[in-house]
């Protein structure tokens, strides 16, 4: 709907004729009425049109309706406490509040961020591997910080060979309503920079075609996911579904444990990059996704 309202609108100001009535003399009130109806996007582009928008595309209340209903919430991670802090979220436009969302907000020492991605100002979140409790990660036999540039990071977890492979993490934030999926982001092989080219070793990646991998999701209002699959996509990034939940209550911290898990000590696997944790509103994917087979999902009432 977006993109069609603002095609009309910039196509009907290029043929108004001169002399007459045109979007220049709509009401800002109105012209923000229009602006409730869009995304942040396209509420910008509008907002090049004329006057009338882009005087609208400043008022409060329409960057208001396009925020999470926990902003104020959200922006106290920005602003850190204390009565200056208060200061400044008060003296801050909500259209300003958008924007600062709108990049990532990190928080836990640097190993956990949110932002809200932009179209629809939805929630999402990352979690770096330095966040995980990941067994074995100390022992360089097992594992390897690895720099790299393509983790929003700077770092992965990388598994040259072990027994027993579990990664599990917990997390307490106050999510606005809506369902969510939780996703954890690896890459099978070791890759690096040769000559300003990306090349990928699968040399040392084995043992996960034997057995597949467990993801359990669960939340503390008792909701519950499992579900299992083999890791087989050498080569690139892949997220891997562990499960979604709902948020009913914004005002709440809801309490998520998670986990991945392939604890068959008959055989070794290896040759395993574990970037991060990532929770996206449900729909909302970037990379290539796979969906494991969904062993049990329930919710306790």
């Amino acid at each position: 709907m977006g993109a069609g309202v603002s095609s009309f609108f910039f196509g009907a100001a290029a043929e108004a004729a001169p002399g007459a009535a045109g979007l220049g003399d709509l009401p800002e009130l109105c012209a923000a009425q229009v602006l409730l109806r869009l995304d942040a996007p396209e509420i910008c582009r509008l907002a090049r049109l004329n006057h009338a928008f882009r005087g609208a595309a400043g008022a409060d209340f329409v960057w208001e309706a396009k925020l999470p209903e926990n902003y104020r919430h959200l922006i106290g991670y920005v602003e850190g406490g204390g009565e200056e802090g208060r200061r400044r979220r008060r003296r801050a436009g909500t259209k300003e509040i958008y924007a600062r969302l709108s990049r990532p907000v990190s928080f836990d020492d640097g190993t956990k961020e949110f932002w809200l991605e932009k179209s629809k100002g939805r929630v999402c979140m990352a979690l770096s591997s330095k966040a995980l409790v990941i067994t074995g990660i100390d022992d360089r036999r097992y594992w390897t910080h690895m720099p790299t540039t393509e983790s929003r990071f700077q770092s992965v977890a990388y598994l040259q060979q072990i027994w027993w492979f579990e990664v599990v993490g917990e997390l307490d934030f106050c999510f606005p309503v809506g369902t969510y999926s939780l996703y954890f982001r690896v890459h099978l092989g070791k890759f690096s920079k040769r000559f300003g080219r990306r090349v990928c070793s699968t040399e040392n990646v084995h043992g996960w075609n034997k057995k597949p991998v467990r993801f359990q999701l669960s939340t503390s209002d008792g909701q519950n996911a499992l579900s299992q699959c083999y890791l087989d996509e050498p080569g690139s990034w892949v997220l891997y579904h562990a499960g979604d939940f709902v948020s009913t209550n914004p005002g709440q911290a809801l309490k998520l444990k998670f986990s991945m898990a392939q604890i068959d000590c008959t055989h070794t696997k290896g040759g395993l990059c574990v970037d991060s944790v990532l929770v996206y509103p449900k729909g909302f994917q970037q990379e290539k996704v796979v969906t494991g087979k969904i062993s049990e999902m329930r919710s306790s009432s």
